[in-house]
């Protein structure tokens, strides 16, 4: 089985853009993935505006699938998007 880390993401000064909440995303995610048969490792959830470079928490994460600990991403989008790496 293909494992996924699921991140959610919320900016922080474009509350307006981005409907859902990061719970809801979360909430989301995992009927998604209860309905697909995926693995979900764990949630990984920044809140960060989009002024600011860097996201440190999904470089984080991109590490960690580069290391083998996982195969690819679970996001929230309005269609929910799977990347595989």
């Amino acid at each position: 089985m293909i494992k996924y880390i699921g991140y959610c993401r919320k900016s922080t000064d474009e509350k307006d853009k981005q409907i859902l909440s990061i719970d809801a995303q979360i909430a989301e995610l995992k009927e998604f993935a209860k309905n697909q048969n995926l693995e979900i490792l764990e949630f990984v959830c920044e809140s960060r505006t989009a002024k600011t470079t860097g996201r440190p928490l999904f470089n984080k994460m991109l590490d960690r699938i580069e290391k083998g600990e996982a195969d690819g991403i679970l996001s929230w989008h309005p269609f929910v998007s799977i990347v595989s790496c």
